[in-house]
Order: C-alpha cells, then structure tokens, then sequence
C-alpha cells in the first residue's frame, strides 16, 4: 500500500469535458466522478489521465446508467469514501442518506447535483468529510467550474485542493 494517494473528484459535467481537467488530474491515482456525466464518452476520454470510478446522476441516459452504478464505495489508501450523485449535505440530507451513513459509516462521503462546492466535517449521523465538488460542466446556475485533488495519506485525509478550472494552475 502506498504511503499517500491522490484523487480526482469532479461531478456534474453534463457532457462538457473541461480542457483543464488533464492539468488539475495530472498524476492522480483515481478519477471519482458523482455522477450527471451526461455521454459516457467523457468517462472514456478522463480514463487516459487515471483509472476512473462513476456514478450515474439524474440526467443521465442509458449509456452512462448502464455502465456506473447508482452508487459505489471504494477504498483507497485505507480509507472508504461512499458515492452517490444526490446526496444533499449535513443537516439536510436527501432522503434516506442520513440512514444510509450511519449504516455504512464511510470516511468519507463524495455527492454532486447541487452544483454547490462543499467540502465540511461532520459528525451527522457519524463522523465523516463530507464533500460535494461543486461542477465541472458548463449546465447549471453555478458561476464557477471547480474540482478537487484529495490527498489520502497514513489512512486519512489530509488534503484537499479546489481548482477552478476556468483560471490557470499554479505551480
């Protein structure tokens, strides 16, 4: 197991693939995306960055719905991250997520659909990260795109970066 990981997590392109996205994913170990891909090609074209974990959202079709599940969890460096398009956010879950974490109990819990950058510990119902990317298309009333570089490190979080795509990288 390596000593850190890094993770890509982006949601809500609605068929837009942001050309900065190769640069802000640049050497990360895993691609999340939760979910309203909008055409499966954008999965396809992201697998050339890091291997690529989805969820389908609400306006997918069949072509996303038939090869992303509607949920996943997946552990990376020790740690369990629980996805799922709508998620809502602390203290205002969609229904039936606030059961579902304190079932699971994941470290992290990653959702989109709001178009709502959100990254906030908690510990309703359990104690968790929760983090919703904001979106990364160019569909939705948000005015900025954004996504996140997680680093994992010694079994937990312990970074996250925001990008907003539409303004260049630092070094």
């Amino acid at each position: 197991m390596a000593d850190s990981s890094v993770v890509g997590i982006m949601s809500d392109t609605h068929g837009f693939l942001h050309p900065a996205l190769f640069d802000a994913f640049s050497g990360v170990d895993l691609i999340l995306h939760a979910g309203d891909v909008g055409r499966a090609a954008i999965i396809d074209e992201l697998e050339a960055i890091a291997p690529v974990k989805a969820v389908y959202g609400n306006v997918d079709g069949w072509d996303v719905r038939s090869e992303h599940p509607l949920e996943l969890t997946e552990i990376v460096g020790g740690v369990e991250i629980w996805m799922t398009h709508i998620g809502g956010r602390p203290g205002r879950w969609a229904k039936g997520i606030g059961a579902e974490l304190a079932s699971r109990q994941p470290d992290i819990f990653v959702c989109g659909h709001s178009h709502i950058l959100k990254v906030e510990r908690t510990d309703n119902p359990v104690k968790l990260l929760h983090i919703n990317p904001g979106a990364a298309g160019r569909q939705g009333l948000h005015q900025v795109k954004t996504c996140l570089r997680l680093v994992i490190e010694g079994g937990k979080p312990a970074k996250v970066d925001v990008i907003h795509l539409d303004e260049p990288l630092s070094s």
